[in-house]
């Protein structure tokens, strides 16, 4: 069965990232199309939403398709520009927010970013912090600092340690570093030795061979590092050193990164200390 194209768009008065993560949570469930996904952030004037306008409904026009539209505007004016769109129009506020306000008895603050707001007991500091920390302990690059760390992620290089890395500190302040094990750590049984006294805070990412071959192979076209042999044998190897050691790990392949965090945090039990 050929997979349908659908355009679609996030829209919203601030950053985009509500509109962003309910939409494509929702549109996750619809595998045989394929979407091709635009987000508009800081429509936040008329004259910006008829421009939002103008571009879904070329959109629409070029792939003969209705356009879904997720928003979160606050503000009326721009919201009616908005809905004389030619796309399905999905509004996250008014779907949700309306039925809350019937059932708490009281109406919503419709302020903008509301959701993102910076929060009053220090989360917003963790997680810059967190970012920072990542940062700084990505790859391997410092190692003086991982007693910091609630987590170190290890893997073969290109297995998606480093976005997840950053989606745990940016999401739930989560201090974590990241550190790839390379050919010569996969020779020896043992973990490597700046790992050994920080077991209990590793946990280990792997990936389908035919997947990291094609990630490596965009990196490094037809090099020895992107074969499919080489990539074969890093797989096996580190899945046997992670069964070995006895550290936890999971398949990074055809998952996202937001899924693959909260795998995690359901494994190790780490708290979401910056939600």
């Amino acid at each position: 069965m050929a997979s349908e194209i659908r355009p679609v768009f996030f829209i919203s008065d601030g950053t985009g990232l509500t509109a962003e993560g309910l939409g494509q949570a929702l549109l996750s469930q619809f595998e045989n199309i394929t979407f091709e996904k635009t987000t508009l952030p800081y429509v936040d004037s008329v004259e910006k939403a008829k421009k939002a306008v103008i571009e879904i409904n070329a959109a629409g026009d070029q792939s003969q398709t209705t356009p879904i539209v997720f928003d979160t505007i606050v503000n009326q004016e721009v919201r009616d520009v908005l809905a004389n769109c030619d796309g399905f129009l999905v509004d996250i506020f008014q779907t949700f927010l309306k039925p809350l306000e019937r059932e708490l008895r009281q109406s919503s603050s419709y302020s903008v970013g509301m959701s993102h707001a910076v929060a009053p007991d220090g989360q917003y500091s963790r997680r810059i912090d967190a970012v920072n920390f990542a940062l700084d302990n990505d790859d391997g690059a410092r190692i003086r600092y991982y007693d910091q760390a609630d987590m170190i992620l290890i893997g073969v290089s290109r297995s998606g340690k480093t976005p997840t890395s950053l989606y745990l500190a940016m999401q739930y302040g989560l201090k974590v570093a990241n550190y790839p094990l390379t050919e010569d750590d996969l020779d020896d049984d043992a973990l490597p030795e700046t790992l050994r006294k920080y077991k209990n805070k590793l946990f280990g990412l792997t990936i389908d061979p035919e997947r990291l071959q094609a990630i490596r192979e965009m990196r490094r076209p037809d090099s020895r590092y992107a074969s499919l042999k080489q990539c074969q044998y890093e797989v096996n190897e580190v899945e046997s050193l992670y069964r070995r050691h006895a550290i936890p790990f999971l398949s990074s392949t055809e998952r996202s990164v937001e899924e693959i965090s909260a795998r995690i945090l359901q494994v190790t039990g780490k708290r979401k200390s910056a939600r």
